[in-house]
């Protein structure tokens, strides 16, 4: 309907490309999108590490598998059209012990059924021609993995909605969602906005803002903070693409790796701890009423229970950076304490169900009139375009672009 006003909680790359992809493929309706803070791409997009993922790690048939395969695609055709970095640098995923080489055949496996492009097996001599100061005694090669600028995309995903006729708003957080006759009142203390449907894309505070929403408490979102080493400037010579651990299966995180970034620089990380606030970028930010809500929730405990031990590995990691640097050294041997500097964090906002798992693949909910994304973590950047899509088939019940 022309008259139709479609409201999206959070400007994070997805919220953003949800907008757009509104304004593009339904001429006439009104989108605006409420951000808390003042400009976009603030939390999780700007805190990306720039990897375009080719979709190596993801389950077949999962919707982050199939969503990070299109949005690849249409991501690089994006950036290609509008100037924005791009660059396939390629990456390699690392053996460093024999007992890893069937987790990484299982993964090759996997990628294939992914359709990832001219992914192949390769042998330690092939590294070296590759990196020539990277380990490992056998990897996985994909050239067409790549790096990017996300907050640079958002704020041409911005634009293209204000000059559609699209609004962003800054500085509204949303405090509360009600069901009113005509649509769905959303507000931010005395400011309102009526829309007919709503899309919630709020991250970090996405349980949270599903909660005003009516939606049900499970996923909780727990924060972990990803800390970073950068490469000393006179070092980032040592490594050319991305270079990545096998990764293991039981975390849906990656492992410390080696993240050439656009604008030259090298990083090396992250670790995963738990950060004691949504928005706990520093070790010392800590959010009582963040913490209140982990304690609460059953689930804390039982993730508690069964990654204990991982959870204070990773710990000494970030309180030493000889512990950080340990297991980094087994990918660029040559790489030690002395080579680096603390760099940035990030907090990923990773979805916990009641039994203690951490949710690995997207999660959308609707409740009515409003579409909840409850769970979006990497590769959801990647992906960004191509959930969009989905999300928006799904509210409006039509096919996805092809």
């Amino acid at each position: 309907m022309a008259d139709e006003t479609i409201g999206i909680v959070g400007a994070g790359i997805v919220g953003l490309a949800t907008a757009r992809e509104i304004a593009l493929r339904r001429p006439g309706t009104r989108v605006v999108v409420l951000e808390k803070e003042v400009e976009v791409a603030v939390h999780q997009t700007g805190h990306n590490s720039g990897v375009v993922h080719a979709g190596i790690y993801y389950a077949p048939g999962s919707l982050k598998a199939d969503l990070c395969v299109r949005g690849v695609a249409i991501l690089r055709e994006y950036c290609q059209d509008r100037g924005l970095p791009y660059d396939e640098i390629g990456k390699l995923v690392v053996a460093v012990r024999q007992d890893e080489l069937g987790r990484m055949e299982n993964l090759y496996e996997r990628a294939r059924n992914n359709h990832v492009p001219e992914l192949r097996r390769i042998s330690q001599a092939e590294i070296k021609e590759l990196e020539p100061h990277a380990g490992g005694i056998a990897a996985l090669h994909s050239p067409r993995t790549a790096i990017t600028d996300y907050p640079a995309i958002a704020r041409e995903f911005a634009k293209d909605i204000e000059a559609s006729g699209g609004e962003v708003r800054l500085g509204f957080p949303v405090t509360s969602i009600t069901t009113v006759p005509g649509g769905i009142e959303v507000a931010s203390g005395q400011q309102r906005v009526l829309v007919s449907r709503l899309i919630l894309c709020a991250g970090l505070h996405s349980d949270a803002v599903a909660k005003l929403a009516q939606d049900k408490r499970e996923p909780k979102i727990i924060p972990f903070r990803g800390e970073y080493m950068l490469l000393k400037p006179e070092r980032t010579h040592l490594v050319r693409g991305l270079i990545y651990p096998v990764p293991d299966p039981r975390y849906p995180f990656l492992g410390v790796h080696f993240t050439p970034r656009v604008d030259g620089s090298v990083e090396v990380g992250p670790n995963a701890v738990l950060a004691l606030a949504r928005e706990g970028y520093k070790l010392g930010r800590v959010s009582v009423k963040d913490l209140a809500g982990l304690a609460a929730y059953p689930g804390s405990w039982r993730m508690a229970a069964q990654h204990w031990r991982t959870g204070i590995k990773e710990y000494r990691g970030s309180l030493s950076a000889k512990a950080f640097m340990k297991d980094a050294k087994s990918y660029v041997p040559g790489v030690g304490v002395a080579d680096v500097v603390r760099g940035g964090a990030g907090v990923r906002a990773q979805a916990l169900d009641p039994d203690g798992t951490l949710v690995d693949d997207f999660r959308i909910h609707q409740v009515g009139r409003i579409t909840a994304v409850r769970n979006a973590p990497s590769p959801a950047a990647t992906a960004s375009m191509a959930i969009a899509e989905h999300i928006v088939g799904a509210v409006f019940g039509t096919p996805s672009a092809p």
